[in-house]
C-alpha cells in the first residue's frame, strides 16, 4: 500500500516542479524583457541643432542734435531755434516726411565758473541748450545716405552732431519661428547620423530648449550668453540654437 501511494505521488511532484520551473523561466523572460523595454524607454540622446541666415535691415533710426552756448538762457534758446528751423528745412528739402521726424524735449544746463584752482564756483557764467532730432524710416538706403551728407549743414556753420544710424530688422518674430524649426530639423539630422553608427533609431522628441538668438554683423563670430543684437550694420547674420532630447529605439 505504501509503495503504491509513493509511486502515485512522484509523477504529481515531478509535474508540479516542472510547472514551477516553467513559470520561473517565463517570469524571468517577461521580467527581463520589461527591464530591457524600460531601459530603451529611458535612453535619451541630447543633440544641439543650429540654423543661420543673413538678413537685411528694413528700418533705420538716425539721431542728430544741435546745441548753443550763450551767456543767457534766452540767447541760447533763440540760437537753438534758428538751428532747428534750418535743420527741419534741410530735412524737408531732402523729401523726409514730417511724420518721420521727431523733435525731443529741449535740454539745458547752466555753466558754472571754474576757479584757478580747478574747482567749480557757484557763479553761473552761461547756459548750454540742446535740441535733439530723431529720424525713423523704412527707407533705409535713403536715410543711410542722408546721414553721410549731413556735413552740408556743418559747412553752413551749424554745430550739428550726427550719430551713426541704427539699423533694425522688424520681422524678427516671424524669422525666429522659422529658424527654430530649421534648427530642430538640423538637430534631428545630427541625431540620426549618431544613431546610424550605434544600430539605433531616433524616436520622438522628449524635450527641447531654445537658446538665445545671436544677431551679429555679417561674418562676425561674436556670441553672448544673453544674446547679441547688432544695430550697427545694415546686413546681419542671425543664428538660432536648439537643444533637443530624442528618445532612442
Amino acid at each position: 500500500m505504501t509503495t503504491t501511494s509513493t509511486n502515485r505521488s512522484f509523477p504529481q511532484l515531478f509535474n508540479g516542479l516542472l510547472a514551477l520551473a516553467i513559470a520561473i523561466i517565463v517570469a524571468a523572460f517577461i521580467s527581463g524583457k520589461a527591464i530591457q523595454d524600460a531601459k530603451k524607454a529611458n535612453d535619451v540622446l541630447t543633440v544641439t541643432g543650429s540654423a543661420k541666415r543673413t538678413i537685411s535691415s528694413d528700418y533705420i533710426t538716425w539721431r542728430l542734435s544741435v546745441a548753443s552756448q550763450k551767456p543767457t538762457l534766452q540767447q541760447a534758446y533763440q540760437e537753438v531755434q534758428e538751428y532747428t528751423v534750418r535743420i527741419n528745412s534741410y530735412l524737408q528739402d531732402k523729401q523726409i516726411p514730417e511724420s518721420e521726424i521727431m523733435l525731443k524735449s529741449l535740454e539745458s544746463y547752466p555753466l558754472q565758473e571754474i576757479l584757478s584752482n580747478g574747482s567749480q564756483s557757484d557763479k553761473t557764467i552761461g547756459y548750454v541748450m540742446t535740441q535733439r532730432f530723431e529720424v525713423s524710416s523704412k527707407e533705409v538706403d535713403r536715410i543711410d545716405k542722408l546721414s553721410r551728407q549731413a556735413t552740408e549743414l556743418i559747412n553752413e556753420g551749424i554745430p550739428l552732431e550726427s550719430s551713426t544710424p541704427e539699423y533694425i530688422y522688424t520681422q524678427l518674430n516671424k524669422v525666429r519661428i522659422e529658424m527654430i524649426a530649421e534648427a530642430t530639423k538640423d538637430a534631428k539630422a545630427r541625431a540620426e547620423a549618431i544613431a546610424n553608427n550605434t544600430d539605433s533609431q531616433v524616436g520622438s522628441i522628449r524635450s527641447a530648449k531654445t537658446g538665445v538668438f545671436q544677431i551679429t554683423p555679417k561674418y562676425s563670430t561674436d556670441v553672448s550668453d544673453q544674446g547679441v543684437y547688432d544695430t550697427s550694420t545694415l546686413e546681419k547674420d542671425i543664428t538660432a540654437v536648439v537643444s533637443v532630447d530624442f528618445g532612442m529605439e
